[in-house]
């Protein structure tokens, strides 16, 4: 069973998406946790990028940008494991 579900909000930023995400899907146990995109109405390729190069990060489509905050919080009411780790966009864990 999944522990923790990482999402990371997104909007139009595939270049970051590309740069970090590969970080995240690399350092993350992927038995305990879930990564989650959370696209926030983007107009550039991002969408298209997570299902193409990142098949086991899950995306979540807004139908438009609600900010960080609502962006956010629209994620967190999906979320249906017991935690939940926000992650920027232009962030990524290192092995430890």
């Amino acid at each position: 069973m999944k522990k923790v579900t990482i999402v990371i909000l997104n909007w139009n930023g595939v270049n970051h998406l590309k740069h970090y995400l590969p970080q995240v899907v690399e350092h993350s146990n992927c038995e305990l946790c879930k990564i989650v995109v959370a696209d926030n109405g983007s107009t550039d390729e991002s969408c298209g990028c997570v299902r193409e190069y990142f098949p086991e990060v899950e995306l979540w489509e807004f139908d438009q940008n609600y900010g960080f905050a609502g962006g956010y919080n629209r994620a967190i009411e999906r979320v249906e494991t017991p935690y939940t780790l926000l992650l920027n966009s232009d962030a990524a864990p290192k092995a430890g």
